[in-house]
Order: structure tokens, then sequence, then C-alpha cells
């Protein structure tokens, strides 16, 4: 079965940096777009970054553009997102998302806080 998990949250203050990981398993995951979502307390879940099979191709959501780089590694089966510049509004729990079949499949979450 398809199996995403976050590691890499924590509590950060404003400015610094922090790096997300996903494992993924049950899947071919050379073979699919991978993406990060977030959500903030009272909030709808958001859209954060993309990157394509291979990596060739990335998007990011206005919000978050210059300042995190989604990546790959389809060796470790892991796709990364390294966060710089943090702001208290990057304050959420972040999903690694997968599409398969036409099913959307999340891990867990892990949590960012961005605070002084």
């Amino acid at each position: 079965q398809v199996q995403l998990v976050e590691s890499g949250g924590g509590l950060v203050q404003p400015g610094k940096s922090l790096r997300l990981s996903c494992a993924a398993s049950g899947f071919t995951f050379r073979s699919k777009s991978m993406n990060w979502y977030r959500q903030a307390p009272g909030k709808e879940r958001e859209f954060v970054a993309t990157i394509t099979p291979a990596g060739g191709s990335t998007n990011y959501a206005d919000s978050v553009k210059g300042r995190f780089t989604i990546s790959r590694d389809n060796a470790k089966n892991t796709v990364y997102l390294q966060m710089n510049s943090l702001k208290p509004e990057d304050t959420a729990v972040y999903y690694c998302n997968v599409l398969r079949w036409s099913e959307n499949y999340w891990g867990q979450g892990t949590q960012v806080t961005v605070s002084s």
C-alpha cells in the first residue's frame, strides 16, 4: 500500500531554515509527480509545491516562491522541501501528497512552527 512519511518539522525562528523530507513506498516513485501541501490552524489545506517525476520541472505557490525549493531523490524514494527565510505565516502542518489512480494519498504530516 502507498505510504508517505514526513519528517524534519520543528520550531524555528523567523528568517531561519528547515528541510522537510517525505519517504515514499508502495508505488513506483520515479513515475509520479510529488507535491507538498500545508494546513494552518483554522484554514484550508493549501498547495505549496510540486515536482515532476524526473525532477525537471517544479511549481510553487506564490506565497513561497523564491524561499522554498522542492527536490527529489528517486534512488531513495524521497522528496524534500527546503524552506528558507521562514515567516510566522509559514506555520502549519506540512503534508506530502501523491495522486495515484485518481486517488490522493497523504502522509501524517509534520508540524512546522515559526516563532521567536
